[in-house]
C-alpha cells in the first residue's frame, strides 16, 4: 500500500513537472503558450506537491525554488507601478449578448476615453456604437466571424482604416493634437488547439510593417507572460500597460487576457464589466517619445 501511495505521488509530481515546464515552449509548439495561460495555479499546486513527494530533498527544494520564482514573476506583474500617459484607451469585450449597453455608454463617456475599442459587436449590442455616435463620430468595423464583429472608435479625425475581414482586426490611421499613428482593436481566437497561432502569425507582420507608432488594444485571449505576446510587443515596439489584473474568470480561475500595447506602455485600471463577462480597461498610454 505505501509503495503504491509512493509510485502514485512521484507519478504526479513528474506529471506536474512535465505541465510546468512545457508552459515556457510556446516557442516549440503553441500547446506551451495554453498552458502559460494557467501557469500561476499549476505552479502552486507542482511546488506544494514535489515538496512532499519522496524525490531527493535537493530535487524537491530546486522544483520548488524554480515554481515560486516563476509565481513571484507573474505577481509583481501586479505590484509594478506604471506612468499614465496623455492617451486615453477604453478596451471591452462587450459580451455578443450584453443587454446592459446604455450602461456601458455611461461608462464610456464618463471615463472621456479617446478612443474605444470593442469586440464581440453583434446586432444585439449594436445600439451601443450609435449612442457613442457623438462623441466618437469616426468609427470602424470588421468581421471576426459572421456574426460578430470587432470595431474601434475615434474621437479625432482619421486618415486611414484597415480591416482584416474574418481575422478579428481592425484599425484607424488617428490624426491626434500630438501627431497620428495608428489604433487597432483585435479579438484573438483561442489557443491551441484552436486558431490563435495561425491568426497571429498572419497580424503580427501586418501590425509590425506599419512602423513605431502603433496601439494594439483587444481581448487577446493570452496572457503577457506568453511567447505569443512577448513576440508581438518585440516586432511592433510596444509595451503592455499595466499593472496586471485579471479581466476574465474563467473555470475558476482570474485571467488577464484583455490588454492595451502601446509604444510607451502606460497605466492601466479595470472598469466594470456592464453586462459582460469581461471586464473593460482603461489605459492611458504613451504613444510619442515625449522629448
Amino acid at each position: 500500500m505505501v509503495r503504491a501511495m509512493s509510485f502514485m505521488v512521484n507519478l504526479g509530481a513528474l506529471a506536474l513537472a512535465a505541465v510546468f515546464f512545457a508552459s515556457f515552449l510556446g516557442g516549440v509548439h503553441p500547446a506551451g503558450d495554453s498552458l502559460a495561460v494557467f501557469r500561476l495555479p499549476i505552479a502552486a499546486v507542482f511546488a506544494l506537491w514535489v515538496i512532499w513527494s519522496p524525490w531527493p530533498a535537493w530535487l524537491r527544494w530546486l522544483m520548488a525554488v524554480l515554481c515560486i520564482g516563476a509565481m513571484v514573476q507573474i505577481v509583481a506583474l501586479k505590484y509594478t507601478s506604471h506612468p499614465a500617459g496623455p492617451i486615453t484607451i477604453y478596451q471591452k469585450n462587450l459580451l455578443f449578448q450584453n443587454d446592459q449597453v446604455a450602461a456601458l455608454a455611461r461608462d464610456i463617456q464618463a471615463a472621456d476615453a479617446d478612443i474605444v475599442t470593442l469586440q464581440e459587436l453583434t446586432s444585439r449590442n449594436a445600439p451601443l456604437v450609435r449612442d457613442l455616435r457623438q462623441e466618437y463620430p469616426y468609427q470602424a468595423s470588421c468581421a471576426l466571424v459572421e456574426w460578430a464583429r470587432v470595431a474601434i472608435l475615434s474621437r479625432w479625425p482619421v486618415e486611414g482604416e484597415i480591416c482584416l475581414d474574418k481575422q478579428g482586426l481592425v484599425g484607424l490611421q488617428i490624426v491626434s493634437p500630438s501627431g497620428t499613428f495608428w489604433a487597432f482593436s483585435l479579438h484573438a481566437f483561442w489557443p491551441w488547439p484552436h486558431g490563435q497561432k495561425d491568426q497571429f502569425d498572419d497580424l503580427f507582420p501586418v501590425l509590425a510593417d506599419l512602423g513605431s507608432d502603433v496601439v494594439i488594444a483587444g481581448d487577446f485571449n493570452m496572457v503577457p507572460w506568453s511567447r505569443a505576446l512577448r513576440k508581438m510587443a518585440t516586432s511592433t515596439g510596444t509595451t503592455r500597460a499595466g499593472p496586471l489584473f485579471p479581466t476574465l474568470i474563467k473555470w475558476g480561475v482570474p485571467l488577464p487576457i484583455d490588454h492595451v500595447y502601446a509604444p510607451g506602455g502606460g497605466q492601466a485600471t479595470r472598469r466594470p464589466l456592464a453586462g459582460s463577462d469581461h471586464s473593460g480597461v482603461l489605459a492611458r498610454v504613451f504613444v510619442f517619445d515625449p522629448a
